[in-house]
């Protein structure tokens, strides 16, 4: 066994043993998503893959931290010190997430719609509404099993997905929400709505559908990835490749790597573009 194919082994072992500890992760959750196990168990039951990071998708509200560093107001961003307010992984729990965080001590001082934006500008501490779809992050032992997860993510709609460095595959899609509903009043602390409640219940709603589509994809993608990956006959993923064969393997990664690199060039392009307009 060659020495990167050891390595990977290693690593995929102690991955699985850290996902089959219980033991708390780093996100605000603390835990897996149990939404994100069936195509975790599916993906890591291949011996060329293993997950390393993942979330089923989620609603939630970010009160921004300080945007002043060393003396100086830093436009946009999150902050330093930023605090969710609520978080939530469940559609069962996005009406109503208001009176719920309400029970919890965290109160809204509702103000005046038509005058309360008019001093505010992007170094202001602002509330965030958010959903963020499904995202898992795959470990792959070598670019061609990276390429072959990309491609089939990419066929389901996964058009923020993404090959990184050391076969890293990150399969995104872009479904999401973030809008700011309200902001931290610098002099007295409050939280204060800037939008009436009525239209938070719109945000809600879209949050449902949002909920709604981003299942439907998780499925497909399990679907594709079991079909066109882990159910792959034997006689084609273990037959033994010539070196013709080989040579031409290579030279099709390498193809791909360029296209690859080219479609994430154009996508950032695109993202730069639309912050500039």
């Amino acid at each position: 066994m060659s020495q990167h194919n050891n390595a990977f082994n290693q690593k995929k072992k102690a991955i699985l043993d850290e996902i089959n500890s219980l033991q708390p992760d780093l996100s605000p959750k603390g835990t897996i998503d149990e939404l994100c196990l069936p195509i975790m168990h599916l993906i890591n039951s291949h011996d060329d893959m293993v997950t390393t990071s993942s979330c089923s998708g989620r609603i939630s509200v970010f009160a921004e931290g300080s945007k002043m560093h060393n003396g100086l107001q830093k436009v946009g961003g999150k902050g330093e010190g930023g605090k969710w307010l609520f978080v939530s992984h469940d559609n069962n729990n996005v009406i109503g997430w208001l009176e719920t965080i309400s029970k919890e001590g965290i109160n809204f001082v509702e103000t005046n719609i038509d005058d309360s934006t008019n001093h505010l500008d992007g170094g202001n501490r602002f509330i965030l509404y958010k959903y963020e779809p499904f995202i898992l992050h795959v470990k792959c032992r070598d670019f061609e099993m990276a390429s072959k997860l990309y491609n089939v993510a990419m066929a389901c709609g996964f058009r923020e997905s993404g090959i990184g460095s050391n076969n890293l595959v990150a399969i995104r899609i872009n479904i999401k929400l973030d809008v700011p509903i309200g902001y931290i009043d610098e002099n007295t602390n409050d939280l204060k709505l800037f939008v009436p409640k009525d239209y938070i219940l719109l945000l809600d709603r879209l949050t449902l559908s949002k909920f709604e589509e981003n299942s439907r994809k998780m499925q497909e993608l399990y679907d594709r990835i079991r079909v066109e990956i882990i159910e792959v006959p034997k006689s084609e993923s273990s037959k033994v490749e010539t070196k013709e064969e080989r040579r031409e393997r290579k030279m099709r990664e390498g193809l791909a790597k360029q296209r690859i690199a080219q479609e994430q060039k154009m996508r950032n392009l695109s993202i730069e573009k639309e912050i500039i307009d």
